[in-house]
């Protein structure tokens, strides 16, 4: 076990100290962070580490009544096929869904092939000759490529539509909502969003968006940084379609969920044959929204916040260092506070993938590269810390310190 240094740089101010004696024991269960003392898992943005809850689930499904949904009539069939049901229930719940009866739940293997189904099997439904949409090309790869797939289909059908991109602030890389209302005219059918973004951190006001867009055109959400993060609430949100993706809230790869409104434009439903579920990411999912829900997804938001909170106070002590995003909107000082538990940033002299294998061989596991972003993006590579509720401050303290050595 790796000896923990002091830091280099000042202890920050307005860490929730009183939420340690809640944080400890969760910590505590999940197997992988315990298992290994010595090195700091500060890629959850990525994917996220899982509870015993979550494993001891998935095990006890696949040993007493894995079968397949849907399809038989014997005992363990019906058992998965309510376990199945149960998990849409779980899903709205725990996404504050408004009105249960008019929504849909679709499961999916993540949040990309969720925006995907809906840029294939919704969208060429909706749009007609002349629409226009409103897509955000600096945000994840995953909720810019599938609009122009859709652009591309529809233009093979001779059906041309025009694809606008999302107005970003300059410095603070957020929405810029004044210009959003102007990029929309009576033909603005669709605007993508993101929740949190992926390599910034910052909360995008999505529930402004709506009041910027007006009532008419249907708001796509990505959702794969703030389930599992942070509270998520459809009422406040006022979106049409949002996907996650459970190996980032907790749950076991290759599942995830796509949630449709079903108040504009046809009833979306997913093209082609049904084919067999996911059945053990299902309940692995289910498990995941449970324990979150038992944990406080408002306390993990404030923790996490927290941590991403410390590390920047710190990064900002470090002039070799340069955050990416608006830094002061991380900082305990700070007014804004709207970043959550992602901090990414450059070593002012060395290459992020290898101050990245630097980090590691120190005990830190960070991710070091372009993080997917789209083409409206940053064009260099970049150093992305991201926690969640297993982490600790000590974690954040030592990843400072071992920054400033550097």
């Amino acid at each position: 076990m790796r000896a923990v240094p002091t830091p280099a740089t000042p202890a920050p101010t307005g860490f929730p100290e009183e939420l340690r004696a809640w944080q400890a024991p969760l910590r505590e269960q999940f197997p992988i962070i315990t298992a290994n003392p010595g090195l700091a898992y500060l890629d959850s943005a990525a994917t996220s580490q899982k509870p015993r809850a979550v494993l001891d689930a998935a095990t006890a499904y696949l040993t007493t009544s894995n079968a397949n949904a849907g399809r038989g009539t014997y005992p363990w069939a019906n058992r998965t096929t309510r376990l199945v049901e149960q998990a849409r229930d779980t899903v709205r719940a725990f996404l504050g869904d408004p009105e249960p009866a008019r929504s849909r739940v679709d499961f999916v293997s993540g949040a990309s092939e969720g925006l995907r189904r809906v840029a294939l099997d919704w969208l060429p439904r909706f749009l007609t000759d002349g629409d226009e949409i409103i897509v955000p090309l600096g945000d994840h790869e995953a909720n810019a490529l599938p609009w122009f797939e859709a652009r591309d289909l529809l233009a093979a059908r001779g059906v041309r539509i025009t694809v606008h991109e999302m107005p970003y602030q300059r410095d603070s890389h957020d929405y810029d909502m004044a210009a959003l209302a102007a990029l929309v005219t009576p033909r603005t059918r669709f605007v993508a969003a993101t929740h949190v973004h992926h390599v910034y951190g910052g909360d995008m006001t999505v529930h402004l968006v709506r009041r910027a867009v007006g009532p008419e055109p249907v708001i796509c959400l990505d959702a794969a940084q703030s389930v599992g993060h942070v509270p998520v609430d459809l009422a406040a949100l006022d979106v049409d379609f949002l996907a996650f993706s459970g190996h980032k809230a907790l749950a076991l790869p290759g599942t995830g969920a796509l949630w449709s409104r079903g108040l504009r434009g046809p009833v979306f439903a997913p093209g082609g044959w049904d084919g067999t579920p996911n059945t053990a990411g299902i309940v692995s999912l289910t498990a995941a929204l449970d324990w979150l829900g038992d944990a406080g997804p408002a306390r993990i938001g404030t923790w996490t916040e927290a941590l991403a909170a410390r590390l920047t106070d710190g990064l900002r002590h470090l002039e070799r260092y340069e955050i990416l995003g608006c830094p002061l909107s991380l900082a305990f000082d700070s007014p804004v506070r709207r970043r959550r538990g992602i901090v990414t940033f450059r070593h002012r002299a060395m290459e992020a993938v290898d101050l990245g294998f630097i980090l590691y061989d120190r005990g830190h596991m960070v991710r070091s590269d372009r993080h997917c972003q789209g083409r409206a993006g940053e064009e260099r590579t970049s150093v992305r810390a991201s926690v969640h509720v297993y982490n600790t401050p000590e974690e954040i303290d030592r990843l400072l310190d071992d920054l400033a050595a550097l």
